[in-house]
């Protein structure tokens, strides 16, 4: 991994170099994008199908988009107990957490007959897209649907692409199964989120769509945002590490490569004070990747977005954390409590040696699907909160009106706004 000294230039250069990761600089895709949701949008099924033979090489037609409940007791067949195991008590963490988010209706009432409050809705409908194709991703199942149930959305439909076989991979269907989807389709890419945006003869429109994944997925949700709502445009994945001289070079090197395989495009910035970890860091990483599956993935990533930054002091390293605003933060340092409270914008932060980034991506509990692009400025992990709408209560009885409403109307007409001023006025005009 390359080592540089932390300055202002390197700070402006890194922060351009991973905006161009962001879903909206790949323009060239949007036309494509475009083109298949209006197909799919005016052709519906015959659209869906049409595609997904193109594209997954599966025959899918009204007959077996919808899995069916003997190809989910195959799929459990096919899944080893130990690994359903892991996947019930990962589950049971993630449920835990969500359900404290839960959120309730309430309601103020006043002497004068005032009442005011804010009511909580579940969404009616949800769309989950998991990604398929060449792996399997059970945790972004668990992850999704979780926190939808707890909010206690009444419909939760799952898509995923198909295999060439015209089947779904056992693990994500086993998974669907534990946390609880209502109904599964086979459909992948840009031609499912269409289908669940607008709606097809076999799969229902749906209020919002959640889940990560490809380059066309991503531009699709952003295309159908304000038709239906969405979690958010995910990119490539990030991990940022702040560890100073106390840290162990070889659990940063590990926690750094653990986002570099996920893709090319992937992110991994280690900030630190220390000159001597940045050197060790550097040949861990090197010594790691040989010795790992993804590691053509693993080199391309952090020739391309891996950063080893020396920077002079602790608040210089917690001002740039700030900046990138990255979807993992690592603490590895003497006091990261210290340091945690210092840090405004990251996805999720693990504090200490032992908080490996896996950790929240498989079984704590918190949600894995998180901010990226540096958007961990302004939005938060996926949470019961996405699952929910609200809306606001006002109860005025007439003694309450009364007391006000000169105020109203005279607001009301500095706005030049006469309607407004009549509604409040014709109920008091006998008096």
């Amino acid at each position: 991994m390359r080592i540089q000294h932390l300055d202002q230039d390197t700070k402006t250069n890194l922060l351009e170099d991973l905006l161009r990761r962001s879903p909206s600089h790949y323009v060239e895709y949007e036309k494509r994008v475009s083109e298949i949701l209006e197909k799919v949008k005016s052709g519906k099924d015959a659209a869906l199908f049409e595609y997904t033979k193109q594209f997954d090489g599966a025959q899918i037609n009204a007959s077996n988009v919808r899995v069916t409940e003997e190809e989910i007791r195959e799929a459990y067949s096919l899944v080893e107990d130990s690994l359903l195991d892991v996947i019930r008590k990962a589950l049971h963490n993630i449920r835990i957490y969500h359900e404290k988010q839960r959120q309730n209706s309430w309601f103020d009432s006043q002497p004068d007959g005032t009442v005011l409050g804010q009511k909580v809705t579940p969404l009616k409908r949800v769309g989950v897209y998991v990604p398929g194709g060449k792996a399997a991703y059970p945790s972004s199942v668990l992850m999704n649907i979780a926190p939808a149930k707890a909010a206690g959305v009444e419909e939760i439909l799952m898509t995923t692409p198909p295999g060439k076989d015209g089947k779904v991979e056992p693990t994500t269907l086993v998974a669907a199964c534990e946390a609880g989807a209502d109904a599964i389709y086979k459909a992948g890419g840009a031609q499912a989120i269409a289908a669940l945006a607008y709606g097809t003869e076999s799969i229902p429109k749906v209020d919002k769509i959640v889940g990560p994944g490809n380059i066309y997925v991503a531009l699709a949700k952003k295309a159908v945002y304000g038709h239906v709502s969405i979690d958010a445009i995910a990119g490539p994945s990030e991990i940022l590490v702040i560890a100073d001289e106390t840290a162990n070079h070889r659990y940063v090197a590990a926690d750094l490569l653990s986002q570099a395989e996920h893709d090319e495009l992937a992110s991994a910035i280690l900030l630190t004070t220390s000159s001597e970890l940045a050197e060790k860091v550097s040949e861990e990483a090197k010594a790691f990747a040989e010795q790992l599956s993804r590691k053509d993935i693993i080199r391309k990533s952090l020739d391309n977005y891996g950063y080893i930054l020396v920077a002079d002091t602790m608040e210089d390293v917690i001002d740039v954390a700030n900046e990138i605003a990255s979807e993992h933060l690592e603490i590895q340092t003497k006091n990261p409590y210290d340091i945690m409270t210092k840090i405004r914008n990251a996805g999720a932060i693990f504090i200490g040696e032992y908080s490996s980034e896996p950790l929240g991506d498989y079984f704590a509990g918190p949600n894995h699907v998180l901010p990226t692009n540096g958007t961990a400025k302004f939005f938060s992990p996926l949470s019961v909160d996405d699952f929910i709408k609200k809306s606001s209560i006002i109860a005025y009885s007439r003694e309450a009106l009364e007391a006000v409403h000169k105020d109203i109307e005279y607001f009301a007409e500095s706005e030049y706004l006469t309607a407004h001023t009549n509604s409040i006025k014709v109920r008091f005009e006998k008096e």
